[in-house]
């Protein structure tokens, strides 16, 4: 899942947030909006809101900000995997359901991620990569097949590419029905013995 954010925002993140918060606000939405290039600390303290002067007290370095967005999305990821085994409608559907862009805070940062990953950032990689596993983990014991888990997982990916970068008119998924009856099929061919 690594395609371009929506546009957010280019005003500094509400005050109400700690610093740290809004410096990793801020690193993220650069990185997602734009490039691993232009998140350089300037950009960050000034879409932050704090003095370049300021930041080395929560960020010495580039890298503790890189440090900073692995572990929210590591919390991220933990609570994202309890809502997919919580699920009313079950895990597969959930999975399939968030795979379609919402503009929400874990899809941003897997797309802020992602672009630390296309500049060579070995963690930002890893933390890709072990994203997966977990889903695809949890796909597999609900599923009991890890093939069919791997094609839940492309299927989403699918979705997401389809919806995130065609517009809308050119999207395979119309609609809400469109979306129900794919998950119905999924849980069907899943459901196979």
């Amino acid at each position: 899942m690594s395609s371009p954010a929506s546009p957010a925002s280019t005003s500094p993140a509400p005050p109400s947030r700690s610093a740290r918060d809004r410096i990793l606000d801020a690193f993220e939405d650069l990185l997602a909006e734009q490039s691993e290039r232009a998140a350089t600390l300037e950009a960050v303290a000034a879409r932050a809101g704090v003095s370049k002067g300021g930041l080395p007290y929560h960020f010495a370095s580039k890298d503790a900000l890189v440090d900073g967005v692995l572990e929210r999305f590591a919390a991220d990821l933990a609570e994202d995997i309890e809502h997919m085994r919580a699920a009313p409608d079950g895990p597969v559907a959930y999975f399939l359901r968030t795979s379609i862009p919402s503009d929400n805070r874990l899809e941003r940062v897997i797309v802020a991620i992602a672009r630390l990953a296309q500049a060579s950032d070995a963690r930002a990689s890893d933390a890709l990569a072990d994203a997966q596993r977990q889903w695809l983990s949890e796909l597999e014991a609900v599923v009991g097949d890890r093939m069919v888990a791997r094609t839940i997982m492309l299927i989403g990916d699918g979705m997401y590419y389809n919806t995130a970068l065609l517009p809308a008119a050119n999207t395979v998924l119309r609609d809400e029905t469109d979306v129900q009856e794919l998950i119905g099929l999924v849980e069907r061919l899943s459901a196979r013995d």
